[in-house]
């Protein structure tokens, strides 16, 4: 249990998606621009990291790796499908985007449309992706480590996405430079936020 916690919270704070790798910068900085719709995608990505990289875990554990299919029948040892991996992984997160698409545009239609086009793309955020080749590379024992990491991953994600939306809420008030105003200080901000989530490196899980 303890290992479980450890890697939820290093998940979020230490390998944070957005601010140790950069991954899904594209919808954190289109989407962060109201607290509202930053916190529905960061709860559509949280529902679908913490389902993607567990399914992913199974498929790499009896399907693609090599012996992996050694349950079908032994003659099979030797088989390695490991090749398939992106397409695999990339099909599931489709898969559960679409699920989610479908979900959200059915319960709240007002932020189905406030997220518009960012919320299919949930299918190619390299945060989603990443979420699985990192469990691949890290070779996690069982199901619950690769869920616990999907969900902290997702939900440090989410915090990002929330804290970068809350701070541009107030900044549109502030007397932000011309040229910096947009975009320019909302990396700015990144950069800031990503410096101080550094400290939590130094915590020993």
């Amino acid at each position: 249990m303890e290992n479980l916690v450890n890697i939820f919270v290093k998940s979020i704070f230490v390998d944070n998606m957005i601010f140790a790798y950069f991954l899904g910068m594209c919808s954190y900085l289109a989407v962060s621009k109201t607290v509202k719709t930053s916190t529905g995608l960061g709860i559509a990505v949280i529902f679908v990291l913490g389902f993607t990289v567990p399914v992913d875990f199974l498929l790499q554990k009896f399907v693609l790796r090599e012996g992996a299919l050694v349950w079908v029948s032994p003659s099979f040892a030797d088989v390695d499908l490991s090749f398939l991996s992106f397409i695999m992984f990339i099909a599931i997160i489709a898969s559960m985007v679409q699920l989610v698409e479908m979900i959200i545009e059915k319960f709240s239609p007002a932020l189905y449309s406030s997220l518009g086009i960012f919320l299919p793309l949930i299918a190619v955020n390299c945060a989603i992706l990443g979420g699985s080749l990192f469990m691949q590379e890290r070779e996690y024992a069982n199901i619950a480590e690769a869920t616990s990491f999907g969900l902290g991953s997702g939900v440090g994600w989410f915090l990002a996405i929330v804290g970068i939306a809350a701070i541009r809420e107030k900044i549109k008030y502030s007397n932000v430079p011309a040229p910096l105003r947009g975009l320019g200080i909302t990396f700015i901000i990144t950069g800031l936020m990503g410096i101080a989530f550094m400290s939590f490196m130094g915590i020993k899980l």
